[in-house]
């Protein structure tokens, strides 16, 4: 998907320069459905004249159409914003840096990588909790319901306990789930890959799945509060950060 020319000419009609470009949603997550669309995300450099009047703007950039036949879901943040958000433990950003369907990369995209490595901290468990409680509403309200939010609540869950063990973001759940084994994911994920976006469960055990919810919450809870990882971002995090922006802010984002 990510080597698609398509994509790769979607990117360049960006207005501003992209530090880089990645692909997130149910792709980077392991369970497309033919129909899924394309979730673009990235970080770009904002021309300084958009940055320097009364109102910033352009801030974020998200846009929501058919390009060259593709469904395409883009969001940018200026680089700034991004970087923010990585101080601020917001682990969808981390995930977009982290992607390894990358469209378009950078010299400064590894060099933020490789800083991000010291934004990650074992307060992000509560972003994977905040998160899966609200999948969890989001399944338990619908009829019929949907593979898709189950499978969300199941992803951010594993994300966050592997994140709270060793430090490293894993989005896929199927690889995530070597580790993991749970026996019903298989079924689930290929329920939704061979089916439609909107794929709904046969007659299930809801009962089944909401004490798996409670346990798989309870083991982010027991992961997080034995991590080793650093309560937040160390003052030389902060600081390569601003240098990084600086230098691209000068550069005007080439």
């Amino acid at each position: 998907m990510e080597k698609d020319p398509r994509l790769q000419r979607i990117v360049e009609a960006q207005p501003y320069p992209l530090v880089f470009a990645t692909i997130s949603g149910a792709h980077l997550y392991g369970f497309p459905s033919p129909d899924s669309d394309v979730d673009l995300r990235g970080a770009h450099c904002t021309f300084l004249p958009a940055l320097l009047g009364l109102t910033v703007r352009d801030e974020t950039l998200e846009d929501s159409r058919i390009i060259e036949g593709l469904e395409m879901d883009i969001v940018s943040h200026d680089i700034r914003k991004f970087m923010g958000l990585m101080l601020k433990r917001n682990g969808y950003v981390l995930e977009q840096l982290y992607s390894p369907l990358i469209v378009r990369t950078s010299p400064e995209h590894d060099e933020l990588k490789r800083i991000g490595e010291g934004c990650i901290t074992r307060y992000h468990a509560h972003h994977y909790l905040g998160f899966a409680q609200t999948q969890w509403k989001l399944f338990h309200k619908e009829s019929p319901r949907r593979v898709k939010p189950l499978l969300y609540v199941f992803r951010v869950l594993l994300t966050g306990i592997w994140l709270m063990r060793t430090g490293r973001i894993e989005a896929d759940l199927p690889t995530l789930n070597v580790e993991f084994r749970l026996s019903y994911l298989p079924e689930l994920i290929a329920s939704k890959v061979e089916g439609k976006e909107k794929q709904t469960l046969p007659d299930t055990d809801v009962k089944f799945f909401e004490a798996e919810f409670e346990r798989l919450v309870a083991e982010l809870e027991k992961a997080r509060d034995a991590s080793e990882l650093r309560e937040s971002p160390e003052p030389e995090t902060v600081k390569e950060l601003n240098d990084l922006l600086l230098r691209l802010r000068l550069s005007g984002g080439s």
